[in-house]
């Protein structure tokens, strides 16, 4: 039968995640060879309201793009709440995503009052898998799901990353769903996010959640091999220019306060870190000075350190010898162990703020 598609209800149009794509190739289907499958409604609850559809919907949405008035259509003859559960098992191919079957739980649980031992029994689940499904339609912020009902979210990335993101920080993942949505995202790009939020300490967290973007561009240019082998010359020198943007981009860092979020574990770790590189620059500059025929990279320093002849060779009284560095990364204290404070605490160069 055809029915007037303005006189039919969509009352179950935001169970379905949608697609975009799907859509624009159904509606160049039906514009070549017109609507083959017809859509299913039944009587709603009111006998002389509209029809009910229950699947169909992207037919419906397609037709209407197309500027048709009428729509193909077969009445079943069942209840609401009967013909859903139907459509679910005539179609379900395991395609079906978590937050779609919340959704219907949520539908069926709100709309006709179903228990959770008869969503348990219709669906052949536990109760404990209703419970868990329903979950998520209280973890997740109504905007988020929006998101993903609107097909800007991929499903599968909202219940393994945003989900327990939600949990542990509501604000947090409202921001950031905002941010994947608008940057259409794919599930391994959020991962990665969740992953370095994760990880991070709570500054960090903060730019991450506000710029995405910028963290996702860095972690592919640092991945992303070189187009062509520049040969030794250029990579050497581009090394080290990348060594003197990162330390004055740790100095920006430390100038807009950052130091004043660190705990005490962490300004520890600053100090390892400190030393770490500290003995990284030296030896690199005693092999840089090897290199050029001398002891240093330059003035030729015995000592290996980076002072001009102007300055003096002798070593800094404020400097920690070598056996200050003894297991710190690959020659000093790991990051974070007790051991780098003491081994800080011997120099004198005063700790950080």
């Amino acid at each position: 039968m055809e029915l007037e598609i303005s006189r039919i209800e969509l009352r179950y149009e935001d169970l379905r995640v949608h697609s975009a794509e799907r859509d624009r190739r159904l509606v160049a289907s039906i514009a070549e060879v017109g609507q083959m499958v017809p859509i299913v409604v039944v009587s709603g609850d009111d006998a002389d309201g509209p029809p009910v559809v229950i699947d169909g919907y992207r037919r419906v949405k397609a037709l209407k793009r197309l500027r048709h008035d009428v729509v193909l259509a077969v009445r079943w003859d069942l209840p609401e709440m009967e013909a859903l559960l139907l459509r679910r098992a005539l179609s379900s191919t395991g395609g079906e995503s978590c937050l779609e079957q919340a959704w219907l739980l949520g539908e069926l649980k709100e709309r006709f009052g179903l228990t959770f031992e008869e969503l348990a029994k219709r669906f052949d689940r536990t109760v404990s898998w209703v419970s868990r499904r329903l979950a998520l339609l209280t973890d997740l912020p109504g905007a988020v799901q929006e998101h993903i009902r609107a097909g800007r979210i991929a499903p599968h990335a909202a219940a393994k990353h945003l989900v327990p993101l939600a949990r542990a920080n509501r604000d947090h993942c409202a921001r950031l769903a905002h941010s994947i949505a608008r940057l259409r995202l794919s599930s391994r790009e959020v991962g990665a996010i969740h992953e370095a939020w994760r990880g991070a300490a709570p500054a960090v967290r903060e730019r991450l959640v506000s710029d995405p973007g910028l963290f996702l561009r860095t972690r592919r240019a640092l991945s992303e091999e070189p187009a062509a082998d520049r040969g030794p010359r250029t990579g050497l020198l581009e090394d080290l220019a990348t060594v003197v943007a990162v330390l004055r981009r740790a100095g920006r860092r430390l100038a807009e306060g950052a130091a004043a979020v660190l705990t005490p574990a962490e300004r520890d770790e600053v100090r390892c870190a400190l030393l770490s590189a500290q003995h990284g620059m030296e030896k690199l500059a005693r092999e840089v000075g090897k290199a050029f025929g001398g002891s240093d990279a330059r003035r030729g320093n015995e000592d290996g350190s980076l002072r001009t002849e102007e300055e003096g060779f002798e070593r800094p009284p404020d400097r920690p010898g070598t056996p200050h560095l003894a297991g710190c990364g690959a020659e000093g204290p790991f990051l974070g162990d007790d051991r780098g404070a003491e081994a800080l605490a011997g120099g004198k160069g005063g700790a950080l703020p």
